[in-house]
């Protein structure tokens, strides 16, 4: 069995999944049923903040939250929505969001650079 690395993962995710820059990802949150999502691990948004209307799903939960069947799903997360998601850099939202593919949610894409390229994108970062 031949091991894959980290960055192959990425990569292979990155093959499979729709990335959009942070530009392009601001101008579709203006459509309905459009929903950002923040991956990121909480200590990092208490670092930073978090993009103004974005929820948030830890990448450790995240199929969870995602499974209208589980106990701790998240409506957001919910079927039929086209979901966009960010970490600190692409690459953790690149891996989730092959993850919500795989599991038949979204349409589903991630943000290219991530939360840094949000808010030099002139994305509102609202405390947490």
């Amino acid at each position: 069995m031949t091991t894959k690395s980290a960055k192959d993962l990425v990569a292979e995710a990155n093959r499979d999944v729709t990335t959009l820059s942070a530009e392009e990802a601001l101008a579709r949150l203006a459509q309905p049923d459009t929903v950002l999502v923040d991956v990121r691990e909480s200590e990092e948004l208490a670092k930073t903040g978090r993009i103004a209307g974005a929820v948030h799903v830890p990448r450790g939960v995240l199929e969870f939250q995602a499974d209208p069947a589980s106990p701790t799903h998240k409506a957001a997360l919910g079927s039929g929505r086209s979901l966009i998601l960010y970490c600190a850099s692409g690459n953790r939202s690149a891996l989730s969001a092959k993850s919500l593919d795989d599991m038949g949610l979204g349409p589903v894409a991630h943000v290219a650079g991530g939360f840094p390229a949000l808010a030099k994108a002139g994305a509102m970062v609202e405390p947490t």
